[in-house]
């Protein structure tokens, strides 16, 4: 073999080893940080009370106001960022921004009760048991599980068909689904600021119902949404959708904390987690399928109903009972 010939062949398994290393690279890395997502949102969710104490909805709004902020705000950083420096110094960029968040976390100075030995020793399959049993016997945990999990389903359908309603129904171009999707997120961030007003005005357990009750009907208006001045109705709806869930999201999960024994609110988050998250691809698959054999409004007519009828089970858990020292599970 020439030494040409060598040279070449070594020069493209040099091309061929790093085009695979980018690769696995592309899937592990959203992989690894979709794992520690998981883990830090229940850790928080299960730290929150020690560091809140009473005022944990204000921490929790607090968070959730925080994170909507960022959301809406990183996306223009991220592409300005990139033709700035150059698209892999923005992922160093971000891996910085991990490792101050993780200092972040460990300068906290408030500590979270112990675990009782008892429930430390336990092996992991009776810990998730426990979680799952704990769910199971708790009214309240099971149609907040209902509900969130109904909300997660109707987004799920709604995200598969709303792009293609956006682009080949209604003909908007990217700038203007750009701005829709922008004022969700505006949405989302002024919304998580409110529930504190809202629980001292209304009630701490019954907004946790309310807020979906009132928003829910406005979801009926995106189906009929049309070209022109017909995509108000479609930015009437989404930006109301996105209000009435993330203030639901705020005050269930307060509920939650609040209720939860310490030593198994852990494994109640997680669990929660669990069946509210996995519903998502299930809703996705549905409203592609809808999407394909009925038409994208049928998907989200059916996205719509759902949303409408998902605070139906908190309602009945939570029927007259204004704030949540009134609530037992």
């Amino acid at each position: 073999m020439s030494t040409a010939s060598r040279d070449f062949r070594l020069l493209l398994l040099g091309q061929t080893t790093s085009q695979l290393g980018a690769q696995v690279s592309a899937v592990a890395i959203p992989l690894l940080t979709g794992v520690a997502r998981v883990f830090f949102d229940v850790g928080y969710q299960s730290y929150l009370p020690s560091v809140a104490g009473p005022d944990l909805l204000k921490g929790n709004a607090a968070m959730e106001t925080i994170r909507a902020g960022g959301q809406l705000a990183g996306p223009g950083l991220g592409g300005w960022a990139t033709t700035l420096v150059g698209a892999a110094n923005v992922v160093l960029v971000q891996a910085a921004a991990f490792a101050v968040s993780a200092g972040s976390l460990l300068a906290i100075a408030a500590r979270e009760p112990a675990v009782p030995p008892a429930a430390a020793g336990s092996g992991l399959a009776r810990q998730i048991r426990e979680g799952l049993a704990f769910v199971a016997r708790a009214r309240v945990l099971r149609a907040l599980l209902v509900t969130s999990a109904a909300g997660n389903l109707s987004f799920g359908v709604a995200s598969a068909a709303g792009f293609v309603f956006m682009v080949r129904t209604l003909g908007l171009p990217p700038a203007a689904i750009g701005a829709v999707l922008a004022l969700g997120s505006i949405t989302v961030m002024l919304g998580a600021a409110i529930p504190p007003f809202l629980a001292r005005r209304y009630g701490s357990a019954r907004i946790v119902w309310l807020c979906l009750a009132v928003t829910g009907p406005a979801g009926l208006l995106t189906p009929l949404a049309t070209s022109g001045w017909g995509v108000a109705l479609l930015v009437l709806g989404t930006a109301a959708g996105e209000l009435g869930q993330i203030v639901y999201a705020i005050t269930s999960v307060t509920l939650r904390q609040r209720l939860c024994p310490d030593r198994l609110l852990g494994r109640v988050n997680a669990t929660m987690r669990c069946f509210v998250t996995g519903i998502f691809p299930a809703g996705a698959l549905l409203g592609g399928v809808l999407a394909e054999a009925a038409g994208v409004r049928a998907a989200l007519w059916t996205a719509a109903v759902i949303i409408l009828l998902s605070p139906l089970p908190t309602w009945r858990a939570l029927h007259g009972l204004r704030d949540i020292e009134q609530t037992q599970l």
